[in-house]
Parts: structure tokens; C-alpha cells; sequence
């Protein structure tokens, strides 16, 4: 849902009545993760998908009939039956799809403390009542040292603080189930937590003409783009507009000062020894989930016995993707950057880099193979 935050903001803003819909479970090979989210005005507006295309008419039309009623609804899909022209998912799995009116002024407000909250990069978790002994709809927001809102009961309030403020040290979004008054060996409840932290980070060092095509791709996935380089001359706004920030420092001496978890990404893309060495040992005592570095495989096996003389372990060479890129045939700056990040999401996710059509089985991963 974090990609439709501006728009949402906007519609409060304007006092614009709007259901909003969000796929609260996954089942199966479906084509959005849990979390996706489609908005509808009431004079027909859309903004978001769900499903990619497949249901969203039939999303359309729910969220149409919660603006009227006021009352949330809950939508189960699957595999479309083509030969009745079904509603559903051509490419198999089940989404289940939370439909809730924004139109009354208490959830008009409550929408707006969440926002605020994300805008302010505050780590923050929407819980919310999906189906069961508790109201459908019912929502309660958790922070890292308050909550507020409620899901009807002291005790499912409390359990499912919990499990939020948990599911969000992780950035994990997901259902969980409860007794009625928060039993933990109980399923009389559904409840939906989206966590909503504050954008990973990918640093990028070297502020060459990759540099910039690699911040505007990380940017365009989600990151919050960081671009350094000792150079004045080099590290400027102009040449990196679409970038978070740009600093001017030596790259090893930034990365020891600023935070770096499991979800950054490092690409080194400077090759030069001067630059690279005291950067990468520095890169290698961080919990950075992916540290990629360009520059040929000569480079590559320069840089690696220098690292060595440098005191770096193999372990901690294994962490290196260098080369950096998955093998594309890239030439232009542009695709080296589409190169990096299609590396970095199959880092992530754990695919396996060969085009689809020559595999089996599932297309959509269920979750990372390592942290990144």
C-alpha cells in the first residue's frame, strides 16, 4: 500500500470519500503479495491494483458498494472459470481482499495518524480485523512505544500488540488468529498486520554515470537512495536529482558513521583501489543484506588480494557480488543499473536468475533466501 500514501494524502486532504482494497492473505502462486492495495473515490477514481488486472473489476464494484453501505467486505478469489467468464485469478493461487469504506470522520482521522506517521519515517503497524468474534474493519495502530485504536477487546488488543510491534522489527506483513479475547491457541479471530518501516536503503558509491542510473532504478524499487563520493566536482544534486541525498566524504569514513541493517544495499561502483579496499572492509563489519561491486574480473581479482592483505576472511568475502549484476549482455549505464537490480531482487527473493520459461513450478517466491 506504500506507493499509493501521496494519493491517499491527497483524497484525505481533499475530503474525498474512498474505499481502499487490500490483499489481507495469499494462498498459492498469486500475482500480488499481501499488503497490495487498490483505491476507488466515490465518483470512480481508481488508483493501486490487487491482482494485476485479474479482479480488479469485482474489486471495483465491492469497494463501490462499501462507499453506500459504510460497511467493510471481505472477498475471497481464486482460479478464474473461464468458460463461465468467472471472476478470478488466470494464474492460479487465492487472494483474499479486505474492502473498507474511508468515509466516516473517525476513520477519516485515524487514516490521517497513519499517514503522518509514515511521512514522518516513524516504523508503524496497521492491525486490522478481518473476519471472526470481532468487529470486521475494526483497526488499532502500533509504534514501537504506544498504540492506539481498537480491536474491541482489552486482551485481543494486547496480544495482537505484540505480535505487531514483532512482525514489525522484522517488516513482515501477514494475518495472525486469536481467541476472542486474544487466546493465542485460538482462531476465532483474523486479524491483518501491515508494516509499514521505513524504506531500505541502498548506498551508492562512486559518482559515476552508473552511479546515476542505478540511483534512479533504486529509487524506482522502493529505496531510499544515498549517493557518496569524496570528488566535489562529482557528488553534486544536479547530477544525481532522482538520489535521497548526495554526499561529499571519503566512502569508508561515511559508511562507519551512518546506519546500515539487514535490508541496505551497498553497490560499490567506483574500482578504484584507493576507494574500494577501505570501503569494502568497512562494508564487511556491517549486516548490510547485499554488497555489490563493479569492475572487471581482473579488477575483481586485484580487489580480492588486496582485501586479503587487508585482513578480510573468505566468509567474509563470499558476501561480495562481484562482478556486480546479473549476466544481461548490458552495455549502457542504464542496463549495468537494470543488470544490479535484477542481482539485488534475486538476492533478495531467492530466484534463480534464468528466464521462466525454461522452469517449472512456482513463479512467485514465498520469501527471501537471506536477508536484503
Amino acid at each position: 500500500m506504500r506507493e499509493l500514501l501521496s494519493q491517499l494524502r491527497d483524497w484525505h486532504t481533499a475530503g474525498t470519500p474512498f474505499a481502499l482494497a487490500t490483499v489481507v492473505a495469499v494462498r498459492g502462486s498469486a500475482p500480488r503479495a499481501a499488503g497490495a492495495a487498490m483505491a476507488v473515490t466515490a465518483t470512480g477514481v481508481v488508483a493501486g491494483s490487487v491482482s494485476g488486472g485479474c479482479v480488479e473489476s469485482d474489486v471495483y464494484e465491492a469497494a463501490t458498494e462499501t462507499l453506500t453501505t459504510g460497511r467493510p467486505l471481505l472477498r475471497t478469489y481464486g482460479i478464474s472459470d473461464d468458460e463461465a467468464f468467472g471472476t478470478g485469478l488466470t494464474c492460479g493461487g487465492t487472494i483474499d481482499v479486505l474492502v473498507q469504506p474511508y468515509v466516516a470522520p473517525a476513520d477519516r482521522d485515524a487514516l490521517r495518524e497513519l499517514l503522518d506517521t509514515v511521512a514522518a519515517g516513524e516504523p508503524v503497524a496497521l492491525a486490522t480485523v478481518v473476519s471472526g468474534a470481532a468487529r470486521p474493519g475494526a483497526r488499532r495502530m502500533v509504534l514501537a512505544g504506544r498504540a492506539g485504536g481498537s480491536l474491541g477487546d482489552a486482551g485481543l488488543d494486547a496480544a495482537v500488540t505484540d505480535d505487531a510491534r514483532g512482525m514489525l522489527a522484522q517488516g513482515a506483513t501477514g494475518t495472525t488468529r486469536y481467541g476472542a479475547h486474544g487466546e493465542r491457541r485460538m482462531q476465532d479471530v483474523t486479524v491483518f498486520v501491515q508494516a509499514f518501516a521505513p524504506a531500505p536503503r541502498m548506498l551508492v558509491f562512486g559518482a559515476i554515470d552508473h552511479a546515476a542510473a542505478t540511483a534512479r532504478i533504486g529509487a524506482f524499487l522502493g529505496y531510499r537512495v544515498t549517493v557518496c563520493d569524496a570528488r566535489p566536482a562529482f557528488a553534486t544534486r544536479e547530477r544525481f536529482p532522482t538520489a535521497d541525498e548526495v554526499v561529499r566524504a571519503w566512502p569508508h569514513t561515511y559508511l562507519e558513521s551512518t546506519p546500515v541493517d539487514a535490508r541496505t544495499v551497498v553497490c560499490v561502483l567506483t574500482h578504484d583501489p584507493k576507494f574500494d579496499v577501505p570501503l569494502l572492509v568497512a562494508a564487511l563489519r556491517t549486516p548490510a543484506g547485499y554488497i555489490g561491486v563493479m569492475g572487471s574480473r581482473r579488477t575483481h581479482t586485484d580487489r580480492l588480494a588486496r582485501l586479503r592483505e587487508a585482513g578480510v576472511e573468505e566468509a567474509e568475502l563470499s558476501r561480495l557480488a562481484s562482478p556486480v549484476g546479473l549476466d544481461l549482455g548490458a552495455r549502457t549505464p542504464e542496463e549495468t543499473a537494470v543488470s544490479i537490480a535484477a542481482e539485488i531482487i534475486q538476492h533478495r527473493w531467492g530466484g534463480t536468475g534464468r528466464p521462466l520459461g525454461e522452469l517449472t513450478g512456482t513463479i512467485h517466491h514465498a520469501r527471501a533466501r537471506r536477508p536484503g
